[in-house]
């Protein structure tokens, strides 16, 4: 029915798949990295699951005439950190997660009666 799996392997891969997740996330959770921008006046730190743990802003960049300015420069460092966090995870863990598998070929499925 399923090209090689009944619905117990199927299962089975399905509780393996959603094991390996939860590992991976909280692998992920323990991971940390950090990025500076603008000379190290803006400072984040996020872990693997893409969460800010922590921004620092130096003093002198706090001025009214600055507001762009910070704005831009926390933007920038949120998004290098995601860069990094996305690097230490891997980018893409389902690749990870679905390598040696030997999940059937989907895009052949056909339901009972096709």
């Amino acid at each position: 029915m399923f090209q090689g799996m009944d619905l117990n392997q199927m299962m089975e891969k399905a509780k393996e798949l959603q094991k390996n997740m939860q590992a991976q996330k909280e692998k992920a959770a323990q991971e940390t990295v950090e990025a500076q921008v603008g000379g190290g006046m803006i400072k984040i730190a996020m872990n693997g699951n893409l969460e800010l743990l922590k921004v620092e802003i130096d003093p002198e960049v706090i001025e009214k005439e600055e507001k762009e300015t910070l704005e831009d420069l926390v933007r920038a460092a949120v998004n290098e950190g995601i860069k990094k966090a996305q690097a230490i995870s891997g980018g893409n863990g389902l690749n990870d997660l679905f390598a040696g598998m030997n999940l059937p070929d989907l895009a052949n499925f056909k339901f009972p009666g096709q």
